[in-house]
């Protein structure tokens, strides 16, 4: 009788275990593990339980009691000693047949959605370990009992069947949509993502589990990943948030981005974000929804920054240090007098290359090209591309600067056209 080192979970789900001394104790219905890296000291989660099916009853055990070994090729569970788990074991822990197999995780490498075939446990001194998912055809084959038949077919004509493993660390279970439990940490690896690269995960997924991910990120990365995601996914999301939370998060957005978002929810729905959100930016927003979609107001950016032409190079570094504007905002630096009617521009090259005692006056640029904030939107591409220009500032019939558009601003609008003339 020889112990095998490593195996996988499609291999010991459904067999039976047995004591030391032969007697059926009941069948593999899953094994459990820690789902909280930080308690993972080998780097790969422990498996610490086994579910047991008997007697149309499960029941929880400790898995430090139980060998997996084979013998001439064959999968046997034996236990040396029931021990049963705690109920707070039971709750928290991560069930690898349920949540993980035939599921979707995250391949962070990859940075896209995956289907899991199988995965791969080894048994070493300290205990048994899932050290990596199969989302290969392999595991595929494995699972309905057919993998060795193929693979000797294959040899015949002197090839091997393709196989792929993602390794623990590098991946991220993300659907917990059929179990009843709740963890301490959820998604931790997910923030490290981008935030495009995780709204396409997030639109990829199922409507229940696109919801729970988004709300398990913090506030900061939901309202960066809300940005990037579709209006559809954007509006299913503000609904299965309370509102509070949905405020929070549009409260770290740009305005305009915050203004489209509402514009597509219901009115009242709308209106009770507003409510609930920051004073400032509430009001922000609702100064852009006054704007016709057909307009330069409706698609410009409120965020700008502007300075007295007689502040110093060194005062205008010690604003945007202050400030911590988002890099969009440094596009375009204003020039604005005591009633904010727009009078120059500066940039941020001019800020960087010039001595601290500078006053903006000596390289700011008068009479900027701009746009008024009712003029239609149709006209502001031709603009972009003849000045050659990042953003142009948006002013009212008074002159007063009302904001500024961005060139991305200009090329979203222009796709979203070309999507809707289809």
């Amino acid at each position: 009788m020889t112990s095998i080192t490593t195996f996988y979970l499609s291999r010991i789900i459904g067999q039976k275990v047995f004591d030391t001394n032969g007697n059926y104790i009941g069948t593999v219905r899953d094994l459990l593990v820690d789902p909280d890296p930080s308690n993972y000291t080998t780097g790969h989660p422990v498996v610490n339980g086994i579910k047991i099916r008997k007697n149309k009853h499960n029941e929880f055990y400790s898995f430090q009691n139980f060998r997996v070994e084979k013998v001439d090729g064959n999968i046997s569970v034996i236990c040396d000693e029931l021990v049963a788990l705690s109920a707070e074991q039971i709750n928290h822990n991560l069930y690898l047949a349920e949540a993980v197999l035939d599921n979707q995780i995250v391949d962070l490498n990859g940075r896209k959605l995956v289907r899991v075939n199988d995965v791969r446990l080894v048994t070493v001194t300290g205990g048994t370990f899932a050290v990596a998912v199969d989302i290969g055809i392999e595991g595929l084959l494995r699972r309905i009992g057919i993998v060795k038949p193929v693979k000797f077919m294959f040899s015949l004509f002197g090839g091997t069947i393709p196989s792929k493993f993602i390794l623990w660390e590098d991946v991220e279970t993300i659907d917990f949509s059929n179990l009843n439990i709740k963890l301490s940490k959820s998604y931790t690896k997910l923030q490290t993502l981008h935030p495009s690269d995780l709204a396409d995960i997030i639109e990829d997924l199922g409507r229940k589990a696109s919801a729970e991910v988004f709300s398990a990120l913090d506030e900061e990365k939901a309202a960066d990943v809300m940005e990037e995601l579709d209006t559809e996914m954007q509006v299913h999301i503000l609904e299965s948030l309370s509102i509070e939370k949905a405020a929070d998060v549009l409260d770290l957005m740009p305005a305009d981005e915050v203004a489209d978002i509402l514009d597509a929810l219901e009115d009242e729905k709308a209106e009770l974000l507003l409510n609930e959100m920051e004073k400032d930016t509430s009001q922000d927003v609702r100064d852009l929804l006054v704007y016709p979609d057909h307009t330069v107001g409706s698609i410009m950016s409120s965020e700008v920054m502007s300075f007295n032409q007689q502040t110093t190079i060194e005062e205008v570094l010690a604003e945007l240090r202050k400030v911590k504007p988002e890099f969009e905002t440094l596009y375009n630096l204003f020039v604005t007098d005591e009633n904010e009617i727009l009078l120059a521009t500066f940039s941020i090259r001019d800020v960087v290359i010039s001595p601290p005692d500078v006053q903006i006056k000596q390289i700011m640029k008068p009479s900027p090209v701009h746009l008024r904030d009712y003029q239609k939107i149709n006209e502001v591409a031709e603009i972009v591309s003849k000045y050659n220009l990042l953003a142009i500032p948006v002013v009212d019939k008074k002159n007063v600067l009302k904001g500024m558009v961005v060139i991305d601003d200009v090329i979203e609008d222009l796709i979203k056209k070309r999507r809707t003339n289809k």
